[in-house]
């Protein structure tokens, strides 16, 4: 499936309507010229000879009652360096479903495109047919019939494991059995999964396949644990219908942890060989207990002169206990999950490397008073060192104290006035929600999260503040066999702080979650940290223990999030921090275990407002972060406004701008998708720069230098009574739209204040594509500050920027919304003025 740059649009800030040429043309693809009887008859045969096949297994298989699935699954392969038109390979009205799709690298420098399709029994001939025509017809402009797809295609045969398999092929089980991801495809529409599901386990008792009984469920997807070889993986490709492909299931980091430094030292020597390092002026810097840079995973990171400190006699080295907390923050930061990195057999790329400041003492503690200019003087010292990089700032130093129910402190606020940089110097922070560190709290998992709160300073507005949740759920270890996780797949981190116990008032905190590790509980219910349940990184102490460690709960989250920022940074050289923050944000969601754990119904605004408190906006997803697909759009506008302003020339201040976008809608192809559903999911971010001390802290207008909003007319809405609507609000300074502000269609809304605090909002809404082709009219509207408030500053007539980012999604595959809205971008548009 193809990948493309998110549409960053220009210009589209304007109270006018325009009109758009017919847009035509699709994606180029690379397909081979083929001699057409000849192309027909070699797949023909090849069809011919996958239903013999399955005819004769299908015999022998009843001869000997065995149970059978209900269809083929058939792997569809391009020529080299050649595009398989995949699109055309699913109908799912004949229950012809499309699997996976992966490249696979063949001969020198070259990949193939290789698709797994499923084929119901009774739907033998759809393909034949697309043959036929191929073979016999010609379209009005006298082309083969199907000719793009029919000459895509190579060669077509029966799906071995390989065809299922989707992993690096280095992992999948030989004659030794090994944990495995089985994803299903399952019904989610008609909300028939757990059925499925059901029926699946009932398909892997009969085989003798161990199973874990946690499942995560995706749209259209079902993943679950299986312990099996590839024996069994086989026999379960012969007996069931939903699956979809197999992955390998993650090595718990004690694998690495316990193996001797000879063979740690091979798995270092192996990926130092697989590093590509690029050119690149993004760096993740490390606001920490300093990092041992010797390391030879590091070492292509971060040079001596990038180890800097705030106090010369505190050193650069990273004085934490053990393995130390800077140096495995840095591991993570530098290369993300590093299981996932030492068992590919992929090449790595750099696209970032790292900056380290020390800004803890080697004993004792920073007085408190201190810890905003600390974290200030950390700052400065990397810009001065990296006068030309985008610099990500990543912090997992954080206090009990001075949380006060989410009420800012001197240390959050000089976070917020640091990412915020005097509206022209802006910062991505990356700040560790805090962590439930105490063996009682964990006895009480998840009500001890639920009433820990978030940390200081990750009560700051602008910086991104990451808790934690957990995928870890197995242990390898032989003495641990009769102890369960603490957590269940999917669920809350034991170790992850929470912000339902602040006043409502106060930003939704953590903003999103990233792997944090779990814990196992005794048969005598004592609680207990395992390797296999934490993150693997790299060891300070690689001259004289070991070159890898383990790190764990929203520390390691952190640090997964700084790498994950960086990337966008790298992939969008001309994002603004607040747009980075956006994307992670706007890529996130939230799994099934999450929305069970905070027991979430769809209209149920507190029930929204506790997983927002507890999740964020839940994981972030990186490839939808970087790239839009053809049924997956997203827009960026990078906008300046300016909120506030004098009253005619008079001293007194008022709301003076909105902003309304008008943007590439492609509404005729939407309105031809009809009921097809479509998501819209919106994202505003920007920063606010924070008020001085705690002066009217209970007002909650006056900590915020101001606001910005968001809204989309409603179906039916026409364009000038949408913004008269909100346009009345923004000028009478209302949360609340007045008129029919149609909030019931959007997920999260704003009653209960759950869309309407802090300085990042994003909500969603879905609908059919028909309705949504009517509602593209979107508003960015300020609200009251004390820029306007506090008119004595001087800084009413302040200009600000923020961040909009706007997607439309759709499980549909064979539709071409984004190559629909390029060629109205590309194409002149005429404008008409209102």
């Amino acid at each position: 499936m193809s990948s493309y740059k998110h549409i960053f649009i220009q210009g589209n800030v304007k109270s006018e309507k325009f009109k758009v040429r017919p847009a035509g043309g699709g994606p180029k693809f690379r397909i081979p010229e083929r001699d057409r009887a000849t192309q027909s008859r070699k797949l023909l045969n090849q069809f011919a000879e996958i239903w013999q096949q399955k005819e004769q297994l299908q015999q022998q298989r009843n001869a000997e009652q065995i149970s059978t699935r209900e269809g083929t699954y058939i792997q569809f392969t391009s020529a080299a360096d050649h595009d398989l038109i995949t699109k055309s390979l699913e109908d799912l009205r004949k229950g012809i479903r499309l699997l996976n799709i992966k490249e696979t690298p063949v001969g020198e420098n070259q990949t193939q495109v290789r698709a797994t399709v499923y084929v119901p029994n009774g739907r033998e001939g759809h393909f034949i047919a697309k043959i036929q025509k191929y073979q016999q017809e010609e379209t009005a402009k006298g082309d083969p019939k199907n000719a793009p797809l029919v000459n895509s295609i190579e060669d077509v045969s029966i799906a071995l494991l390989e065809g299922l398999w989707t992993d690096n092929p280095q992992l999948m089980p030989t004659d030794a059995a090994k944990w495995c991801e089985a994803w299903l495809n399952v019904n989610t529409k008609e909300n028939q999964e757990q059925e499925q599901i059901a029926q699946f386990l009932t398909t892997l008792k009969s085989i003798g396949i161990q199973y874990k009984h946690n499942s995560i469920v995706f749209p259209e997807r079902a993943v679950l644990l299986v312990n099996a070889n590839r024996e069994q993986l086989l026999e379960l490709m012969l007996q069931s219908n939903l699956l979809a492909e197999f992955r390998a299931g993650q090595e718990p980091a004690g694998f690495w942890v316990n193996e001797s430094r000879i063979e740690q030292q091979a798995w270092v020597d192996d990926l130092l060989q697989r590093i590509q390092i690029l050119e690149s002026k993004v760096k993740v810097c490390l606001l920490d207990t300093g990092v041992n840079n010797g390391h030879q995973l590091l070492q292509p990171l971060i040079d001596n002169n990038n180890t800097l400190t705030v106090d010369n006699a505190w050193g650069t080295n990273d004085h934490g206990n053990g393995a130390g907390h800077g140096t495995l923050m840095a591991g993570l930061a530098g290369y993300g999950q590093m299981e996932q990195v030492l068992t590919s057999a992929n090449a790595v790329p750099l696209t970032h490397k790292l900056c380290s400041v020390k800004i803890l003492p080697n004993q004792g503690q920073n007085p408190r008073e201190l810890w905003g200019d600390i974290t200030s003087q950390g700052i400065s010292i990397a810009e001065i060192q990296n006068p030309n990089m985008v610099l990500v700032y990543c912090m997992a130093v954080t206090s009990q104290e001075d949380t006060d129910r989410g009420r800012p402190s001197s240390w959050s606020g000089a976070i917020d006035n640091l990412a915020y940089g005097e509206g022209e110097n802006q910062r991505l922070i990356i700040v560790s929600a805090g962590n439930v560190a105490d063996e009682e709290l964990w006895q009480n998992y998840p009500q001890s999260n639920e009433t820990s709160s978030v940390q200081n300073p990750a009560q700051a507005w602008n910086a991104l503040v990451v808790g934690a949740y957990t995928n870890k759920i197995q242990v390898t270890d032989p003495n641990f066999q009769n102890h369960t996780p603490v957590a269940n797949e999917g669920q809350l981190s034991p170790y992850s702080s929470t912000s339902l116990v602040w006043e409502k008032k106060w930003p939704i905190k953590p903003d999103v979650v990233f792997e944090g590790g779990n814990l196992l509980k005794a048969p005598d219910n004592h609680i207990t940290r395992h390797e296999d349940l934490e993150l693997l990184s790299t060891s300070k102490q690689f001259t004289i223990r070991s070159h890898f460690d383990t790190v764990w709960a929203t520390s390691a989250a952190a640090a997964q999030a700084s790498w994950f920022a960086a990337k966008i940074a790298y992939e969008y050289p001309n994002a603004w921090a607040e747009t980075i923050r956006g994307l992670m944000v706007h890529s996130a969601n939230w799994n099934a275990a999450m929305l069970a754990q905070q027991n979430v119904q769809q209209g149920n605004r507190a029930s929204f407002r506790n997983l927002l408190r507890t999740f964020g906006y839940g994981v972030p997803d990186l490839d939808r972060a970087l790239y839009s697909r053809e049924s997956a759009l997203t827009y960026i506008a990078q906008e300046t406004i300016q909120p506030f302003s004098f009253k005619d020339g008079s001293s007194t201040p008022e709301t003076n701008e909105i902003h309304f976008f008008n943007l590439p809608w492609a509404s005729d192809l939407l309105l031809q998708m009809g009921e097809i559903p479509v998501k819209l999911k919106i994202t505003l971010s920007y920063f606010i720069e924070a008020a001085e001390g705690r002066i009217g802290f209970k007002e909650k207008y006056r900590y915020q230098s101001y606001g910005l909003r968001f809204d989309v007319n409603n179906v039916g809405d026409r364009e000038d009574v949408f913004r008269k609507r909100v346009n009345i609000a923004a000028l009478e300074e209302n949360e609340e739209l007045q008129g029919n502000a149609g909030s019931e269609r959007w997920a999260i809304g704003t009653k209960n204040q759950n869309r309407s605090t802090g300085s990042i909002h994003s909500d969603y809404m879905e609908m059919t594509a028909a309705e949504l082709a009517e509602c593209n009219h979107i508003a960015v509207y300020p609200v009251i500050g004390w820029w306007r408030e506090r008119k004595n500053l001087g800084k009413v007539e302040n200009q600000t920027r923020y961040s909009l980012i706007i997607s439309l999604e759709t499980p549909a595959q064979d539709v071409e919304l984004y190559t629909t809205v390029k060629n109205m971008i590309e194409i002149p548009i005429e404008i008409n003025a209102i």
